[in-house]
């Protein structure tokens, strides 16, 4: 890869490194690598009180452990989370800037959520691995590249994924770092029914920490003002939906005392009575959100309603069941070629060019076939039967019974074989299962 003094940029967020290593022999063409960043940029000028700024979101995604939302979670033994984003706001106005800089990332230590039909896989945490090791190379780079570490940690405390919410908590605990803190806030029970109000608790919670960590402030003469000490690092099972919810709360903040630092903001003002403005920050923001979600998961983000208005909508969450129908489809049945694709791009995978067959074509089984064949012929049969009714209801009742028997068992042996039915990656699968 070039050096970062080459290309001007972080290696981490750099996706097509792997393509210009061919340039770094050859000082003299440097200057026509361009470094690829993933992820998402919007800009906006802006006007509040009659004094216009620019107003930016930046949300970049790591390039290491990167793929597709079920085939890549946790870390890897370099400490490397899957679907690590840092996403930056930064306002200029009259020369002066103002950044505030958070990232998400999967939760980390070894575990997986291999799809299997299922709606939920469970999840399941590595026992045969030492997790402490992967996750103390994930926060000494994480207190390098950014300070003092705030988690916010917004997965289920019952369920499937409570034990994934308990070993966090207990692994930061045995670290005993003091420049990490941990906070969980379990999203999903604090705002049911939705009583979205009762996010403002978890915001009351941070507030303190936030002021802590401040921002990164440079005046036009170029003399830093502010430094940014610290970062939250917020997550919930894909780090999509919650935590783009919880990341625009909290970058609101910051952005409402760097408007009245810069005195853009007059003392009193709120950026919700803003509505201009307000319209732009919501709709950014949840543009972000479908952003990062359809690059993880294959879809946009879900409560993005939410984000748009400030409140939750009958409208959003029909939108939210269907994207979660187009999510199990990708995930189950679309989501191998595509981990394949960003392997093949990232140089993970290298191609053989003696090797005789493509590991893409592999041959299926017959089950793959005759399986799901057996089960549409046999429901078809049984919505038949019950809609040309025989001479006699027990013969009527016989029929349905052998072909629902049928079909649920065949179902049954389908979904018991999940794992065999999904698209799973070919190239890099091993390497892949963490």
């Amino acid at each position: 890869m070039l050096h970062l003094t080459d290309i001007q940029a972080d290696p981490r967020f750099v996706w097509n490194g792997h393509l210009l290593r061919e340039f770094a022999a050859q000082p003299e063409i440097h200057r026509f690598a361009m470094p690829v960043m993933h992820g998402f940029i919007t800009m906006h000028s802006c006007s509040i009180n009659g004094k216009c700024f620019d107003w930016l979101l930046v949300s970049r995604r790591s390039c290491f452990r990167a793929g597709v939302r079920y085939y890549v979670r946790g870390i890897d033994s370099e400490g490397h989370a899957a679907n690590f984003v840092e996403t930056e706001q930064i306002v200029h106005y009259k020369g002066s800037k103002a950044s505030f800089v958070q990232t998400r990332g999967s939760i980390p230590f070894f575990w997986s959520q291999r799809p299997n039909l299922k709606y939920k896989p469970k999840p399941q945490i590595s026992k045969s691995v030492n997790h402490m090791d992967g996750f103390q190379r994930h926060f000494d780079s994480q207190i390098i590249s950014y300070g003092k570490q705030m988690i916010v940690n917004l997965v289920n405390q019952k369920g499937s994924e409570k034990p994934l919410e308990q070993t966090f908590a207990k692994m930061v605990n045995s670290m005993a770092n003091g420049m990490v803190r941990y906070i969980a806030f379990d999203f999903h029970k604090e705002c049911s029914r939705m009583r979205w109000d009762r996010l403002q608790i978890l915001m009351d919670q941070l507030a303190e920490q936030q002021d802590e960590f401040s921002y990164f402030l440079v005046d036009s003469d170029g003399k830093i003002v502010t430094q940014q000490e610290g970062i939250f690092r917020s997550n919930c099972m894909d780090c999509l939906d919650r935590t783009n919810v919880i990341q625009s709360l909290l970058a609101r903040r910051s952005l409402q005392a760097q408007l009245q630092r810069l005195g853009v903001l007059h003392v009193g003002q709120r950026i919700e009575e803003q509505a201009d403005f307000e319209k732009i920050y919501k709709n950014a923001w949840a543009d972000n959100a479908n952003a990062c979600a359809k690059q993880y998961a294959g879809t946009g983000a879900l409560k993005t309603d939410y984000t748009r208005t400030g409140k939750r909508t009958q409208w959003g969450l029909i939108m939210d069941g269907w994207n979660s129908l187009i999510r199990y489809y990708k995930n189950n049945f679309s989501d191998g070629f595509r981990q394949d694709a960003i392997d093949l791009f990232l140089g993970n995978y290298s191609v053989d060019e003696v090797e005789p067959a493509s590991p893409l074509h592999v041959k299926k089984d017959w089950k793959f076939l005759a399986l799901p064949i057996i089960m549409v012929v046999a429901f078809s049969m049984c919505i038949i039967c019950l809609l040309m009714a025989g001479d006699t209801w027990t013969e009527t009742l016989a029929y349905v019974l052998f072909w629902g028997s049928a079909s649920f068992g065949t179902f049954a042996i389908i979904l018991y074989n999940g794992k065999d039915f999904v698209d799973a990656p070919k190239l890099v699968q091993k390497e892949k299962m963490d």
